[in-house]
């Protein structure tokens, strides 16, 4: 009797993570530009409320509103009028997960049943995160900052101060990071700009399917920013004038980046070369911090109209969410991220574990990656991390250090993860496990045992959310199959 189509495509998945490439390929430490501006944001957001929850003598808010700041690290690279919303999202989720995590505490409500809730609310804040394409840390800072809420609270009147510490927390992160709007508006267009045409100069070393296609898709995403950065609205004043002016000019630049691309496509020589050399150029200006490299009009072919981006008219804000927030692929994820983090945070009330929303935490944040093979990376870097990070972290808490100095180690933990989280997500939670533990300890005793039970508890969390991303997986979703494996029948 054979095995159904189903039941191979899970036996297949739940192999994957057990292949030595699995393994190899989640540590590959990948090139990231542009990382210092969202790091310094939030070191910034950072510094402004611990120092402020210092000085006013409340440690513990300090680490509460600290986690309000963590809003800034959303929506990386977004041109600035769609972060303020994206942001302003995120914030409203901060703000209602600690109403719900300070309610849940305040009103005794057994741990089994706080499982249940925030399971739900990742579930529920991960679907609108992905409706809205807001990148960033996700759904686990949410569950982090309730979890913190229902340790914090322990009576309906004390409900109030971590709320109004988070809410500050979130102004604070939305005005670092929108800060930059006033001196450089076009800042995340360029950067789109300078990365689509990086992306078009690397076809001439490898032009395979996959390159040529992540090319032109730069060079939407990149329209797509300056038309959002530029607005609709053109008025007399100087600014609005010159920011519109750059605008076009960053059209400009664009129109020769997808005429240089048909150029390269069409000719069966290096004809092509010249018009990839001044792209090159543009490139390297465009990456400076001022300046943006002037195109009277381009001198290549006239791209055909089919390919050309240039009338493209991005969908509204909301328009483009609507579509999303009913596809069945979401709600998809996000059922299973919600059924994930329940059953790992059962499992580990069941194994006696101190810190059972940690174990859901660590579902929560494998399973942040759409496909099965980013679900399988994940929790490879996520439990690798954790094993390093609570290292680091047991060195640290066995100091017993003071507020202050303890200040200043969360907020280099935090740039740290921030630079790092493009490059490789071990490296990032190598960071993070020891700035959420000296955070967690702010205005508690925390020991090193705490590190210890966090290993734990990512263990289980990584394991069940790996056993249920494989058991839920999509026939469709096959990255995790090496290529030339799939046969007919299974395709």
């Amino acid at each position: 009797m054979t095995a159904s189509p189903r039941f191979r495509h899970t036996g297949t998945a739940l192999a994957h993570p057990l292949a030595r490439s699995t393994w190899r390929d989640a540590f590959i430490v990948r090139p990231a530009d542009a990382i210092f501006t969202t790091a310094i944001k939030v070191g910034i957001a950072a510094t402004v409320v611990l120092i402020a929850g210092g000085l006013l003598g409340q440690p513990q808010l300090a680490s509460v509103a600290a986690l309000g700041a963590l809003t800034s690290a959303f929506g990386r690279y977004q041109p600035y009028r769609r972060l303020g919303r994206m942001m302003a999202i995120v914030g409203a989720g901060m703000v209602i997960a600690m109403v719900i995590g300070t309610f849940l505490g305040a009103a005794a409500v057994p741990m089994m049943i706080q499982i249940v809730v925030l399971s739900v609310l990742a579930g529920l804040a991960a679907h609108i995160f992905l409706a809205f394409r807001i990148s960033g840390p996700g759904a686990v800072i949410l569950v982090f900052a309730a979890g913190a809420g229902s340790g914090y609270a322990h009576s309906y009147a004390g409900m109030l101060w971590p709320i109004v510490a988070i809410s500050i927390g979130v102004v604070v992160g939305w005005l670092a990071a929108m800060a930059p709007a006033l001196w450089v508006p076009l800042a995340p267009s360029r950067l789109a700009v300078a990365r689509a045409i990086s992306n078009i100069l690397r076809l001439e070393a490898d032009d395979a399917g996959p390159l040529r296609t992540a090319a032109k898709a730069s060079l939407r995403s990149a329209r797509e920013s300056v038309t959002v950065s530029a607005g609709t609205v053109r008025t007399s004043n100087s600014r609005s004038m010159r920011l519109h002016q750059n605008a076009d000019q960053l059209h400009l630049l664009l129109d020769e980046a997808e005429a240089a691309l048909a150029l390269f496509e069409s000719s069966s020589d290096d004809s092509y070369s010249e018009a990839f050399g001044r792209l090159a150029q543009h490139e390297s200006e465009l990456r400076k911090i001022h300046g943006i490299p002037t195109v009277s009009a381009p001198i290549t072919p006239a791209v055909p109209a089919a390919d050309s981006t240039k009338h493209l008219v991005p969908k509204g804000f909301v328009d483009a969410a609507k579509a999303e927030l009913t596809a069945r692929a979401s709600i998809h994820q996000a059922l299973r991220m919600a059924a994930a983090a329940a059953l790992s945070g059962w499992a580990a009330v069941g194994l006696g574990l101190e810190h059972p929303l940690w174990a859901a935490m660590g579902a929560i944040a494998a399973l942040q990656g759409l496909s099965y093979a980013t679900t399988v990376q994940r929790s490879i870097q996520r439990l690798v991390g954790n094993v390093l990070g609570a290292i680091v972290a047991v060195g640290i808490l066995s100091l017993a250090l003071g507020f202050w100095p303890s200040v200043v180690l969360v907020i280099i933990f935090q740039v740290l993860a921030e630079l790092l989280v493009l490059k490789n997500y071990t490296l990032t939670t190598i960071a993070v496990t020891p700035m959420a533990l000296i955070m967690t300890g702010l205005g508690t005793n925390l020991g090193p045992d705490a590190a210890l039970s966090r290993v734990a508890d990512t263990l289980v969390g990584v394991v069940i959310g790996t056993i249920v991303a494989a058991v839920s997986i999509s026939h469709s979703d096959r990255q995790h199959i090496p290529a030339g494996t799939t046969s007919s029948k299974q395709s």
